[in-house]
């Protein structure tokens, strides 16, 4: 696992730099879903396939960015999801976005994920890790390592609310969480970047993320392999929570592709156990 955590820091150091200097503009592809690609994405994806490609524990690769599975080598440990370079179009107006990846072994479902690790490209650059017992926050020094900060615990309750997806679209019964929510002094912390939204809710002690189904996206837009189970592992360990619209936990999916997507909410205890109560889920 070592490796990978290594080979992830070197691929941020290179993503942060073409960040820093490389053109935000549209390319001429689209992706999988039929979004128009970035040149930052299509730029970022290369970089972590050829850093990834290059340790012995990978299997194969899954890309946000691409339709099929891409085998590494034989032998290989490890099956590597990943979304290269999340809220890349937050890029162009310079605010912070980040890259999310799921180590998975065997298969890509939630119970064979073994560690999960997110880079935030901010004014800092920041990577947080979850493996074994602990998340921990590492943050580049000037040298480009990437040095231990802390290990991150959530509180069981927080102050912050980051509601995703078209509130045109939102079910009525989302809408009044989120007003209500609001009404009792809760703070609106929502930059449309996933990698940013978590990161603040982590770093600060709390709150909900939310991107539910709507009505023109049922299963919503956050996809499972590549962003939900991944930050669902990170939640979890930091003591917070991690589920779906039916209460079911995150990393119980088992998609049946992966590009499946799935509602999420997550956060610390309360305000996810407040959620799934405002969805009608009785609570054991």
């Amino acid at each position: 696992m070592k490796e990978v955590f290594e080979g992830i820091a070197k691929a941020a150091s290179r993503i942060a730099d073409a960040l820093a200097h490389d053109d935000t503009g549209y390319s001429d592809n689209k992706n999988s879903t039929g979004d128009v690609q970035l040149k930052l994405d299509i730029r970022s994806d290369y970089i972590v396939e050829e850093e990834l490609s290059r340790i012995p524990t990978v299997h194969a690769l899954a890309s946000e960015e691409q339709e099929q599975i891409s085998p590494i080598r034989t032998g290989g440990e490890y099956l590597v999801g990943y979304d290269p370079l999340d809220g890349s179009s937050l890029a162009d107006v310079n605010l912070s976005v980040g890259s999310i990846f799921g180590i998975y072994e065997n298969s890509f479902v939630g119970a064979n994920l073994a560690a999960a690790v997110y880079v935030v490209y901010g004014p800092r650059i920041e990577m947080v890790t979850a493996y074994k017992h602990n998340v921990e926050l590492w943050r580049q020094d000037r040298s480009g390592e990437f040095k231990f900060v802390q290990i991150l615990r959530l509180k069981d309750q927080g102050k912050l609310v980051a509601p995703g997806g078209t509130q045109q679209f939102w079910y009525p019964h989302h809408k009044k969480l989120v007003d209500d929510m609001f009404a009792e002094g809760y703070r609106l912390r929502y930059s449309g970047g996933m990698v940013p939204d978590l990161h603040q809710i982590l770093i600060k002690g709390g709150g909900l993320f939310s991107y539910p189904g709507t009505t023109d996206k049922s299963k919503g837009k956050i996809r499972m392999v590549f962003e939900s189970m991944p930050f669902a592992k990170v939640f979890e360990m930091a003591g917070g929570l991690a589920l779906n619209d039916e209460a079911g936990r995150l990393l119980d999916s088992v998609p049946e592709g992966h590009h499946d997507t799935s509602p999420c909410f997550f956060g610390s205890k309360n305000e996810v156990l407040r959620a799934m109560r405002a969805y009608g889920n009785k609570l054991d």
